[in-house]
């Protein structure tokens, strides 16, 4: 293949298709095939000053709009989502590699929070507080921040930009997003969606690049808030070092999700959720579960389930009508996991399924990792101490439900956990006690709804607020009090004294 003439996709800026001026490009593939399919440009400085300016300048407007007016502009938005929806999948699967269905499910996903966006004009409300001195009122307003940046993972390239940007536009701030380099064509889609839904220029904005663009979009003065989601150690990065230039940040890090089995559990259910959860997109989600706790002599019959149920799951190209799970994202991140595999069994866990080398027909340069089951598991190990972001289930045996929940405190992520159960007293126990920042009874993948936040604890996030939600109007949004007073003419002034009320 003549890589020359790939297509290079552009920045958006301004509402318009952006030449950027940076010499830096990297390559997108295709991870079923492993074929390079298209060049992605990496921003240098002057881009990224060209995004925020453009940002900037329509922030004087669009933050003075009417509520309303920009909740106008969201529902077309989310119309216009529903009509392509099926067409925004297939980007997402040609780049990232998951199943048609899973890319239109984290489409609707992102849909959703726009549908909470789009009743801004109530979220915003303030309070307010009558005569609290003699003629004296007291409200509060709800303001924008400013410019915003999203700087978003590869494995959800809809539904994570599509958890900040709604609200941030709607609260009237504008965005500056920054999706990941590894599928970055979705994001342009999402600005040329906006733009047909009435979207000022400058309002929405795209920069494609790596850590040069992140670190200017940290340092760049005009930017006023940051909102992060992906790995911890660059979570950490980016809050201290966001922080440390006077910015709000929100950075979502790491997990490593947890499932609570307990020996009253329906395991013919239990084993189909855990399966979905753990191999679904290939297990490359914040929220997948990676670590099944297995509770008093339930363990053998539930390995025997996973072990059956696994050698079934069909791996395969996303747009195959039959896989239930793709390709993992890059070479690079296939021989990361396999290396783990390799890890946990010299380490001595007990390999079920063996998901290394499968054959897939017709594609033997793409990037498939199999279904793998490990047993006999310890928290000592390194499958269980790293996040592996990929297809991977341990199983981990305790003698209790107490020793479940005190293995999922001692965890440093703390993300999300599950138990499956039919005991109403067990299931309020670890709805109280596990530390976690979400929690499913017989729901192995807890994300909340958009009209509630989503986030860890620990080491899973850096900052006070969630994501959407409204944590996300929070933290879009500064709370400004206003006290006021009409006197009559020729009335005493306040004098020197502090202001007493009452």
């Amino acid at each position: 293949m003549d890589l020359t003439s790939l297509e290079r996709l552009p920045m958006w800026i301004g509402g318009r298709a952006f030449s950027p001026s940076t010499a830096r490009y990297g390559e997108v593939t295709n991870p079923a095939t492993g074929e390079v399919i298209r060049h992605v440009p990496y921003a240098n400085g002057a881009d990224v000053d060209a995004a925020v300016a453009a940002a900037a300048a329509a922030f004087r407007s669009w933050s003075k709009s009417p509520s309303l007016r920009r909740a106008r502009v969201l529902m077309k938005f989310r119309d216009l989502l529903d009509r392509h929806k099926k067409d925004l999948a297939k980007i997402v699967t040609q780049e990232h590699g998951k199943t048609l269905a899973d890319a239109e499910g984290s489409v609707t996903r992102g849909m959703e929070v726009v549908e909470f966006a789009s009743g801004i004009p109530h979220l915003l409300k303030g309070e307010h507080s009558d005569n609290v001195g003699t003629d004296v009122d007291s409200w509060s307003i709800r303001m924008p921040v400013g410019v915003c940046a999203g700087i978003t993972p590869f494995n959800f390239p809809a539904m994570v930009p599509m958890w900040m940007f709604p609200i941030a536009l709607g609260c009237g701030n504008t965005f500056i997003l920054k999706p990941s380099e590894r599928d970055p064509t979705l994001s342009l889609r999402l600005a040329e969606l906006l733009k047909e839904a009435g979207l000022p220029d400058g309002v929405f904005n795209v920069v494609h690049g790596d850590k040069e663009a992140v670190d200017a979009l940290l340092a760049h003065p005009d930017v006023k808030a940051i909102s992060f989601v992906g790995s911890t150690p660059i979570a950490k990065y980016i809050y201290e070092t966001g922080a440390r230039h006077g910015k709000r940040v929100q950075a979502l890090g790491g997990a490593k999700n947890h499932a609570i089995v307990m020996p009253d559990a329906d395991l013919d259910y239990a084993t189909e959720a855990i399966i979905g959860a753990g191999y679904g997109s290939a297990g490359e989600r914040c929220m997948a579960i990676s670590a099944v706790v297995a509770v008093g002599d339930v363990a053998d019959s539930l390995v025997e389930r996973l072990a059956k149920r696994a050698h079934k799951v069909t791996t395969g190209p996303g747009d195959a009508p039959d896989s239930e799970m793709g390709p993992v994202i890059t070479c690079a991140a296939r021989d990361r996991i396999t290396g783990l595999i390799d890890r946990g069994q010299s380490e001595g866990a007990t390999l079920v399924v063996d998901g290394r080398k499968p054959s897939i027909a017709g594609h033997p340069n793409g990037y498939f990792v199999g279904p793998t089951l490990f047993d006999r598991v310890t928290p000592d190990m390194t499958i269980y101490r790293e996040e592996i972001f990929g297809p991977v289930l341990a199983v981990l045996r305790v003698p209790s439900l107490n020793d479940a929940i005190a293995m999922i405190n001692a965890n440093p992520f703390a993300n999300g956990a599950a138990i499956f159960t039919r005991s109403g007293h067990a299931a309020r126990r670890f709805e109280q006690d596990a530390e976690v920042g979400m929690a499913g009874i017989n729901i192995p993948i807890p994300v909340p709804m958009s009209f509630y936040s989503f986030g860890g604890w620990r080491n899973s996030l850096f900052g006070d607020l969630h994501v959407h939600g409204m944590d996300g109007v929070r933290f879009y949004t500064r709370t400004k009090a206003v006290t006021s007073r009409w006197p009559d003419d020729g009335s005493e002034g306040p004098g020197f004294h502090m202001p007493v009320m009452g």
